[in-house]
């Protein structure tokens, strides 16, 4: 369920690809859930470590770059509850709060 409102996002706020629409993902990792909100709100990696920042939350934009790599890269990091958690922290704190 998780999977549809995910990708639903992406086809609202960047809109729809040409062509057949992929099918959700029927489990999804933490890098997964990450990967998706960074593609639906069109977020760069700077503006990434800005919305971990208002959670009071910093990392380097190597450790960052690790967790949208693909799991086989030598450099893959998983994305721990930490991580997403403080991300959806900063963006409560910044949609919300107006920040």
């Amino acid at each position: 369920t998780l999977a549809i409102f995910l990708n639903g996002l992406i086809n609202a706020l960047r809109g729809k690809k040409p062509g057949q629409q992929p099918e959700p993902e029927s489990r999804l990792t933490n890098n997964m859930i990450f990967m998706k909100l960074k593609i639906a709100l069109s977020l760069q990696a700077e503006d990434v470590l800005a919305v971990l920042e208002l959670a009071d939350f910093r990392m380097s934009k190597h450790e960052l770059s690790a967790f949208f790599r693909k799991p086989g890269h030598k450099h893959y990091r998983e994305c721990k509850d930490q991580i997403l958690r403080n991300f959806l922290k900063g963006l409560q704190i910044q949609y919300r709060d107006g920040g």
